[in-house]
């Protein structure tokens, strides 16, 4: 294919990523569920320390990541 169209899809897959990332910034405090605090994640307070472990949070991340990444291969061909 041509260069330009490949930048073209790209630049657009792009734009979609951005707008629903910033969709998630400007409005992520009103959804039902917060991202860095779902259910599963590890947190342990001590008296002066707390240590976090996101489990949840990163295997959600990655399977979306996952789906977009795809989705991407598959338009490409």
């Amino acid at each position: 294919m041509e260069p330009m169209r490949e930048f073209g899809k790209f630049v657009i897959l792009a734009g979609i990523l951005l707008m629903v990332l910033g969709g998630l910034l400007a409005f992520g405090g009103k959804l039902p569920f917060r991202l860095g605090r779902l259910p599963g994640d590890i947190v342990y307070e001590g008296r002066n320390s707390a240590v976090y472990f996101p489990i949840v949070t990163c295997l959600l991340l990655s399977v979306i990541l996952s789906a977009i990444l795809w989705l991407a291969g598959t338009l490409k061909k």
